[in-house]
């Protein structure tokens, strides 16, 4: 059975599942410290959400990871702004190994009903061209594709 909730707190099992599933969604994203991540988790702004599975074995692909262990996790942000309250979702990753198996959508559906019971009227993410199978869930999930373009300033 899976299990989506929100982080609480940050244990060496949290600290150690972020760590290896960050890798599988971006090569060039840093590990963040305990010190970042309990700040992500800490922060009423942020929702860390977390998938686990609690069914029976594992795959083999993942033997070592044992059941209740995180599969999957998906960052919401909320804030308010002067036009309103916006909500955004960040960092959807699900272990290679369970994917394919509705986790990233039960994530997903989770930051949604979170968002909308903290106010926001729509919740915006941005997804690579190349990650297809993502795409798809978004727009099976209603996200429609915004005409807009993105920036990005790197700093220091």
């Amino acid at each position: 059975m899976l299990r989506v909730s929100a982080a609480q707190e940050v244990t060496e099992e949290l600290l150690a599942a972020v760590r290896r599933l960050l890798p599988q969604l971006s090569t060039s994203a840093q590990l963040p410290t305990r010190a970042q991540l309990e700040q992500v988790v800490g922060s009423p702004a942020t929702t860390l959400l977390v998938a686990r599975d609690d069914e029976g074995e594992p795959p083999a692909a993942s033997a070592e990871l044992p059941p209740g262990r995180v599969v999957g996790m998906l960052t919401l942000a909320v804030f308010q702004i002067p036009t309103g309250t916006r909500a955004w979702i960040e960092d959807v990753v699900v272990d290679e190994a369970h994917r394919g198996r509705g986790i990233g959508e039960a994530l997903t559906q989770a930051a949604i009903e979170l968002a909308a019971a903290r106010g926001a009227r729509t919740v915006d993410l941005t997804s690579r061209p190349t990650r297809q199978a993502a795409n798809r869930l978004y727009q099976k999930m209603g996200f429609e594709l915004r005409g807009t373009n993105v920036y990005r300033r790197a700093l220091g």
